[in-house]
């Protein structure tokens, strides 16, 4: 009995260290040539393309990971496509020239930034209604949420802005002025800071969620690179919040900086005018939209080293990952 017991435990192990490395789809939204592209994070293949509406920008996934959510902007329309199928299944009402939502911790609401009309539109998903518009400064893009999803905070690029929303009441309730064309908010994991990327800036405004006040600004410097050059864009902050992942634009880099002095500790050569950012699930990679090169590059985030980049579709704006 215990030989056969032995022999059942040396088949197991045998068996899982044979079987392949656990698989995430990442869905990746093609600007220029109105696709999703489907990667399969272990081959690294396109998997899939599907054909969605206009100009696809910002791209999330529903909770349960049975939906994609997707900006067809210029069809001022928010797609909803079933990632059984990849089939588009349905929409929803976001007003104009939607470009970049986040969706709540309870996967109920989703806030979405209409760049035309100067709001944000609150959608109630179970009844695929807007529930509320904010009035927010002029063209709203970035959009993050707090972990307690009591605190949503909306960028206008042109009047430099971070707006602190109530989700209660959907009021404003701060206006924090940051550099020169904001384009991201992201808050840490312990709800104490929210990161605000400034493209035209050149910066990364770090904000005390208590005070609502700017405590500290990192810049960026490359060698042999203009300061024009470097341009935050897409912010990411791991699970522990001690790492943070700034996408630099035509600086064709992902800077990695520790989050808890503020200090850059690398700059990953990436694709070419790297925009948006994402973690797998594990978070043992992370992956950069490179929207000239019109591909992605996944980085290991234990060695902060460039893997691979994989071809995509024309000007790829947003990546989003979810289990197969």
């Amino acid at each position: 009995m215990r030989r056969l017991t032995y022999l059942s435990a040396g088949l197991a192990v045998a068996a899982s260290m044979a079987s392949p490395a656990f698989a995430y789809m990442v869905y990746v939204s093609n600007e220029k040539d109105n696709t999703v592209t489907v990667v399969d994070s272990v081959t690294k293949e396109v998997v899939r393309t599907i054909n969605v509406g206009q100009r696809p920008r910002g791209i999330t996934i529903s909770h349960d990971g049975k939906f994609i959510y997707l900006c067809a902007s210029d069809d001022d329309t928010i797609e909803i496509i079933d990632t059984a199928t990849y089939e588009i299944v349905g929409s929803l009402p976001s007003g104009p020239d939607p470009e970049l939502f986040v969706l709540s911790p309870d996967g109920k609401t989703l806030y979405v930034a209409n760049e035309d009309d100067n709001l944000v539109t609150v959608i109630d998903l179970e009844g695929k209604k807007v529930v509320a518009e904010v009035p927010v400064g002029v063209e709203p893009e970035g959009m993050g949420i707090s972990p307690d999803g009591k605190t949503m905070v909306n960028t206008s690029e042109t009047t430099n802005m971070a707006h602190f929303i109530d989700t209660a009441t959907n009021e404003i309730t701060h206006n924090v002025l940051v550099d020169s064309r904001p384009r991201f908010a992201e808050f840490k994991p312990d709800n104490s800071e929210i990161w605000v990327s400034a493209e035209i800036g050149g910066t990364v405004s770090i904000i005390d969620n208590a005070s609502r006040e700017v405590k500290h600004k990192i810049t960026f410097e490359i060698p042999g690179l203009r300061s024009e050059s470097i341009q935050p864009v897409g912010v990411r902050i791991t699970a522990d919040g001690t790492k943070a992942y700034v996408a630099l634009g035509p600086a064709n880099r992902v800077a990695v900086i520790d989050a808890k002095t503020y200090e850059v500790e690398k700059y990953v050569l990436v694709g070419q005018r790297v925009w948006q950012l994402a973690f797998t699930p594990d978070q043992k990679t992370i992956i950069s939209t490179n929207g000239v090169s019109n591909d992605i590059t996944f980085i290991d985030v234990a060695t902060d080293e460039a893997i691979q980049s994989v071809t995509v579709g024309a000007l790829p704006w947003g990546v989003v990952v979810h289990p197969n």
